[in-house]
């Protein structure tokens, strides 16, 4: 069942062979180890920076306060000619800069994305005004309140008429995103401005 080597030699070379197998094992689980190692630090990194920035497009959000439409007569009937949306930064968010935002307007008849314009609105552009704080058009604190301006007549044909409704889709610099809708009421005779 069980051989005896009884030469001292043979007995010495069966040894050197279980060294070298044994040798070459623990270098392959070194191995593996170092490549398990590299791989879980990859992963953790990668896992680190992907839940950062999950967490900043939940909590970087745009809250609208309140909407109104300037309201003009354009002859035959009045129309709202310009958007306003006064943000304020969400709880917990980071500083939010508007001019690197984008609006994304889907109206009765046009569908298009807004980027930032300091100068005046137009039907590519919106900008804003400051309301409350000093850092226009970065929102800093969350009692800062800034006012976005949006151009309805350049967006869309003639302006939003009584009873139009549009989408607009605040997007910051994060990726994330708010939506609102903003409803024309039915009537818009002998106003000045509507709640929108």
């Amino acid at each position: 069942m069980f051989e005896f080597i009884n030469d001292e030699d043979e007995r010495g070379q069966v040894g050197i062979g279980t060294l070298i197998v044994f040798i070459a094992m623990v270098l392959v689980a070194a191995i593996a180890a170092g490549v398990l190692i590299n791989t879980a630090g990859f992963l953790q990194s990668k896992g680190s920076a992907t839940g950062e920035e999950a967490s900043a497009q939940v909590s970087n959000r745009i809250n609208v306060v309140s909407a109104y439409g300037n309201v003009n007569d354009s002859g035959s009937s009045e129309v709202v000619d310009y958007v306003n949306l006064t943000v304020r930064q969400a709880a917990g968010a980071d500083n939010i800069n508007l001019s690197k935002s984008t609006i994304q307007w889907i109206g009765p008849d046009t569908a298009t994305t807004l980027v930032y314009d300091s100068g005046a609105a137009n039907a590519e552009n919106f900008t804003s005004s400051q309301i409350k704080g000093e850092n226009d058009p970065v929102l800093v604190d969350q009692s800062d309140r800034i006012k976005v301006i949006m151009n309805a007549s350049g967006i869309t044909t003639d302006g939003l008429k009584a009873g139009e409704e549009v989408q607009l889709t605040l997007a910051t610099q994060y990726g994330s995103k708010t939506t609102y809708w903003a409803s024309v009421p039915e009537s818009l005779k002998d106003k000045n401005a509507v709640k929108l």
